[in-house]
């Protein structure tokens, strides 16, 4: 095992408890507008942010885990919008929300977005993230927040594993209804 835990434990939690902020019965409009001064700011640039983001952190997590946790509850704070977890299986990955997005507005900017996005090193990928999200907000296209926050902190494998499975999401295999004749 890496030193950095495969226990994903603090991520469910953390989304969980962004959850609880956003409760439509009872908001805890404080706790979101606090996260939302963190928008377009480094991660824990925000000091408003620290009280509601340091108490979920792993212990020992490295300073990029830990800067993953201020992104998304950040940006969560402005698009509150969760897939709702199905009970059978893979969990939908911000590739499969911007796939969503377009299909909905079906323009040459949600894929040139994307692609921007899939390119991007992990020190711009807040900004990329923020400009997305603000798109997927303006649709009321839903993100699982707890799988962006597991992609997130494997953005810089080498593997880029994370890119493909997005990539796979939003260009979708399509299996030919018919064989196609070459000739034609």
């Amino acid at each position: 095992m890496s030193a950095r835990s495969d226990d994903r434990s603090y991520e469910r939690e953390f989304v969980s408890t962004l959850q609880q902020y956003a409760n439509p019965d009872r908001p805890n409009l404080a706790a979101l507008a606090a996260l939302r001064r963190g928008l377009g700011k480094p991660p824990g640039q925000a000091a408003e942010m620290h009280q509601y983001v340091a108490p979920k952190l792993p212990p020992d997590a490295s300073l990029w885990r830990e800067d993953t946790f201020y992104i998304v509850g950040a940006l969560f704070a402005w698009h509150q919008l969760t897939w709702v977890d199905d009970a059978g299986g893979s969990r939908p990955n911000f590739g499969a929300s911007l796939h969503r997005l377009a299909d909905v507005i079906e323009s040459e900017g949600v894929p040139k977005l994307f692609v921007a996005l899939l390119n991007c090193e992990k020190e711009e990928l807040a900004e990329h993230l923020r400009r997305a999200v603000g798109l997927l907000r303006s649709k009321q296209v839903p993100i699982d927040w707890t799988r962006l926050l597991w992609d997130m902190q494997s953005w810089n494998s080498p593997s880029r594993r994370v890119q493909r499975a997005w990539a796979k999401a939003f260009w979708p295999q399509i299996s030919p209804a018919t064989p196609v004749d070459p000739r034609t």
